[in-house]
């Protein structure tokens, strides 16, 4: 027990800079106190006491904003940076040495049976307020950036930005045609339709009054 509050302790060290101190990581931090509550959640669900893991999970919730099903997989080294906000599903399968920011949702889509939450390779950083969705892959080494939306599998070593999200790298160089910086603003392109169609409405009703 000791040696993973060690463990767990040296991740957030190691992890964010603010951190000034052992003690202040143990006593303050609410990354701990989540992973802490969630192991002794995960044992009872694993040994089907399941009012007694969900009692554990919910009473972590009020106390830290962070939720995580006891019924969850989750490796070492996790780090879930401020974590306010952050919910991690039943299914969920998250590998070693993983950081989550604040508002991640690892999600499902709807009511089906079975996998319906995303599983997490090693080593993979999902930024603030970031949406992962549904029984998805999300491979090693992989950044998901701040705000994105995954729907679909992202392959190993890359980085996925957008609403839904796309690779723009893959290890390290940029994919030149899935350019997330310089494409048409869908909402902006219906306005200037739309403006455009009302000029032609006022350029008629003004030719009609002119006629008259």
């Amino acid at each position: 027990m000791f040696s993973k509050l060690k463990k767990d302790i040296a991740v957030i060290r190691e992890r964010d800079a603010a951190a000034r101190s052992n003690v202040e990581v143990f006593f303050l931090y609410n990354s701990i106190k989540a992973v802490r509550a969630y192991r002794r959640a995960h044992w009872c669900f694993e040994h089907k006491m399941l009012f007694l893991a969900r009692y554990i999970s919910q009473r972590c919730v009020r106390k830290t904003g962070i939720e995580i099903h006891p019924g969850a997989t989750i490796g070492e080294g996790l780090f879930i940076d401020h974590g306010v906000g952050v919910v991690i599903g039943e299914t969920t399968i998250i590998g070693n040495n993983c950081t989550l920011y604040q508002g991640v949702t690892l999600g499902g889509t709807g009511k089906e049976h079975g996998k319906r939450h995303p599983t997490l390779g090693n080593n993979v950083m999902v930024g603030a307020g970031a949406k992962v969705l549904g029984p998805i892959t999300i491979g090693d080494n992989t950044r998901i950036a701040a705000g994105a939306v995954v729907l679909d599998d992202i392959p190993a070593d890359c980085t996925a930005v957008g609403v839904p999200a796309r690779v723009v790298k893959i290890g390290g160089i940029r994919v030149d045609d899935l350019d997330q910086i310089h494409i048409p603003d869908p909402v902006s392109q219906e306005l200037c339709r739309l403006e455009g169609e009302i000029q032609k409405l006022k350029t008629k009703i003004d030719s009609i009054k002119n006629e008259e």
